[in-house]
C-alpha cells in the first residue's frame, strides 16, 4: 500500500494521511504479504462474491477486483477530492502514476502477479476500475498458468478471465505439476496441466511392449472445470461412461487425493471379464491368448487385480524433474525402459557428481516404483574390445567383473546405505575418484569417437532393434530382487551410452539387456527448485516402497 501510494503521488492528500495514521504500525504489511495472506484475500473475496457482497459482485462493466474493496468505497465517498491533489491547493505531482493514461496503466498492471492486484485496488477508485479490465486478468492466466485457446471461447461459455483466475486457476494451482500415484509397487506418472478452460490430470502410460521408442500414451483421470460463475467442479474421468462427480482433497504439502463419487460409472455391462479384456488391450495392446508365457500371464492378471482396487480413490505425491548441471554427461530426465516380462517402465535419470542414477517411477512386484534401479559410476569407464570379441559373453563378464572387484576393494562400505545411494558423502562416493586413477567424466557436449557395439550371444533383449554404435560405456550396478521385493541386491552390469536420447544396460547375472529411450513430452511446473529439494524427493520416494 505504502509503495503504491508513493508511486501514484497521493502521499500528501488528506485521505492518504488518514489512512497512513491508521496503519502506522504496519505500513509495510501489504508489500511484505506472504503467500498465506494472499490466499486469504482471494478466498475471502470468493466467499463475499458468493454471498452477494455489494463490493465484490459483478458489475455491468465487468468483475470487481479480487480483495475486500469496502474500505476503498467508503474512503471514496468520504473524500471528494481528486486523487493526487491536496487540500492546500498544491500542484499535482508531475510524476504521479495515477495521471498516466488508462491504456498505459492497463499495460503496467498486467505485468504484476495476480496475487498483488488486490492491494493495488485498495489505492484509489481509478485503480480499482482499471483492474476490471479483461486483458489484465487474461494476461495473468497466460503468463502464470500457460493458458492457451481462443478468447472467443471464453465469451461463448460466459466465463471471464477474472473468474477463471480466481475460481479455478489460483485455487487449484497447488495440484499442477508432476505426481506419482500411490498404487503399491506399480507407481505411475500423473501430469496435471491447464488445458483451455480445464485443469486435467493425465496419467502417462508407456508405449506397448517392446516399442520403447514410440511416444507415451495418455489417459485422463480427472478434470476440474468452471461450473457457472461461482465455483469450479471436480469430475472423475475414469471408466467408459464419460465424466462424473468426483472430489479433490489436499492432504498436506505436496500431496493430494482424488475420490470418485459415482463408481458405478467404472463398471462395464459384461462384468469383470469384459473390464479385464478392455484393460489388457489398452495396457498391453494384445489379448491374453496372444501372450504364451505363463509367468507373464500371471504378472498381467496380478497387476489388473491390484490396480483395480484404486479406481475410486488415489493419493498422489509431488515429484520433480532433475535439475541440469554443467558437468552432466547428458540431459537428465525421464526415459522408457524394457524390463523383461514386466514390460516397459518409466525411469528418471539424474546425475550426482560422478554418479548417474536411474530411479523407477513405475515398478513391478520384484523391484517397486521409487527404487534405484541403476547406479552408474561415471569415473569408471569400460573400453570395449573389438567387434568380434564383443560377441563373447565371457569376455564382457571378464571386463566388468574386473572393475567390480576393484570397486569392492576400494569401497567396502554397505552399498544399501542411503547416503551412498544418493551420493551424500558416503565412503563409496568419496573413494571412487581416487580409485579411478585419474579417470574423469567427459564434459557435456564434448565430441566422442563412436565405437561399434553388439550384444554378446546369449543376452536376451526384448527389442532386437538397438543402436549398433555407442559413445562410451561405464561400470554400474542394477537392482534385482525376488517377488515382493525380497532379498534385494545390486549386481554388476554395463551402462552403454548410445546418444543423447538413448542408453542401455546389460545385466550380467540375468544375461539380459534393457534399452531406454527419452520421454520427449512437455512437462510444465515440474522443474526442481534446487538440487537439495530434488535429492530430498528421491529419499522420500525410496522410503515409500522400502
Amino acid at each position: 500500500m505504502a509503495a503504491c501510494a508513493r508511486l501514484c503521488g497521493v502521499g500528501q492528500s488528506r485521505r492518504c494521511r488518514r489512512r497512513q495514521r491508521h496503519s502506522q504500525q504496519d505500513q509495510d504489511s501489504d508489500s511484505d504479504m506472504d503467500e498465506e495472506e494472499e490466499e486469504r484475500i482471494v478466498c475471502n473475496t470468493q466467499a463475499e462474491a458468493a454471498a452477494g457482497h455489494p463490493d465484490t459482485r459483478l458489475s455491468a462493466s465487468g468483475p470487481a477486483v479480487v480483495g475486500d474493496l469496502g474500505t476503498v468505497t467508503a474512503g471514496a465517498n468520504a473524500n471528494r477530492h481528486s486523487v493526487g491533489s491536496s487540500g492546500s491547493g498544491e500542484q499535482p505531482n508531475s510524476q504521479s502514476l495515477v495521471e498516466l493514461p488508462p491504456e498505459l496503466l492497463v499495460e503496467i498492471f498486467g505485468l504484476l502477479p495476480g496475487t498483488a492486484l488486490p492491494n493495488l485496488a485498495l489505492v484509489c477508485k481509478k485503480f480499482r476500475q482499471i483492474l476490471n479490465t479483461e486483458t489484465i486478468w487474461r494476461r495473468r492466466c497466460i503468463e502464470e498458468f500457460g493458458l492457451k485457446g481462443d478468447p472467443c471461447m471464453m465469451e461463448q461459455v460466459g466465463v471471464s478471465s477474472w473468474e477463471l483466475y480466481t475460481r479455478l486457476l489460483h485455487p487449484y494451482r497447488h495440484v499442477l505439476g508432476l505426481w506419482q500415484p500411490d498404487i503399491g509397487p506399480y507407481g505411475g506418472l500423473l501430469n496435471v496441466v491447464v488445458d483451455g478452460l480445464f485443469i486435467i490430470g493425465w496419467m502417462y502410460l508407456p508405449p506397448h511392449d517392446p516399442r520403447v521408442e514410440d511416444p507415451m500414451r495418455r489417459r485422463p483421470l480427472f478434470r476440474i472445470r468452471m461450473l457457472g460463475e461461482d465455483k469450479a467442479a471436480v469430475e472423475c474421468m475414469y471408466g467408459h461412461r464419460g465424466p462424473h462427480r468426483g472430489d479433490i482433497q489436499t492432504v498436506k504439502k505436496d500431496e493430494f487425493s482424488t475420490k470418485c463419487n459415482q463408481t458405478d460409472h467404472h463398471r462395464m455391462p459384461g462384468g469383470r471379464q469384459e473390464e479385464f479384456r478392455t484393460w489388457l488391450e489398452e495396457e498391453w495392446g494384445r489379448t491374453l491368448e496372444d501372450i504364451f508365457h505363463e509367468h507373464m500371464q500371471e504378472l498381467i492378471l496380478m497387476k489388473f487385480i491390484y490396480t483395480s482396487q484404486y479406481d475410486n480413490c488415489l493419493t498422489y505425491r509431488r515429484i520433480y524433474l532433475p535439475p541440469r548441471q554443467p558437468s552432466d554427461l547428458l540431459q537428465p530426465g525421464l526415459f522408457k525402459g524394457t524390463y523383461g516380462s514386466h514390460g516397459l517402465e518409466i525411469v528418471m535419470l539424474s546425475f550426482h557428481g560422478p554418479w548417474a542414477r536411474g530411479t523407477k517411477l513405475t515398478g513391478d512386484p520384484n523391484v517397486p516404483a521409487g527404487q534405484l534401479t541403476l547406479d552408474v559410476d561415471l569415473s569408471r569407464p569400460v573400453h570395449l574390445p573389438d567387434l568380434e570379441s564383443q560377441w563373447s559373453m565371457d569376455e564382457l563378464s571378464r571386463l566388468v567383473l574386473a572393475v567390480h572387484e576393484q570397486v569392492q576393494r576400494d569401497a567396502p562400505s554397505d552399498p544399501s546405505s542411503l547416503d551412498v545411494e544418493l551420493g551424500a558423502g558416503g565412503k563409496e562416493g568419496q573413494m571412487s575418484g581416487a580409485s579411478a586413477q585419474g579417470s574423469e567424466v567427459p564434459p557435456a557436449g564434448a565430441p566422442q569417437e563412436r565405437q561399434n557395439f553388439v550384444l554378446p550371444l546369449g543376452v536376451m533383449a526384448r527389442n532386437e532393434v538397438y543402436p549398433r554404435t555407442c559413445k562410451m560405456c561405464f561400470y554400474g550396478t542394477g537392482l534385482i530382487a525376488g517377488h515382493g521385493f525380497t532379498s534385494p541386491e545390486r549386481t554388476p552390469g554395463l551402462f552403454v551410452l548410445f546418444d543423447d536420447d538413448r542408453f542401455g544396460f546389460i545385466w550380467l547375472e540375468l544375461k539380459s539387456f534393457s534399452l531406454y529411450s527419452r520421454l520427449t513430452d512437455s512437462l510444465p511446473y515440474a522443474q526442481a527448485p534446487s538440487m537439495e529439494r530434488f535429492e530430498d524427493m528421491l529419499r522420500s520416494m525410496q522410503s515409500w516402497t522400502s
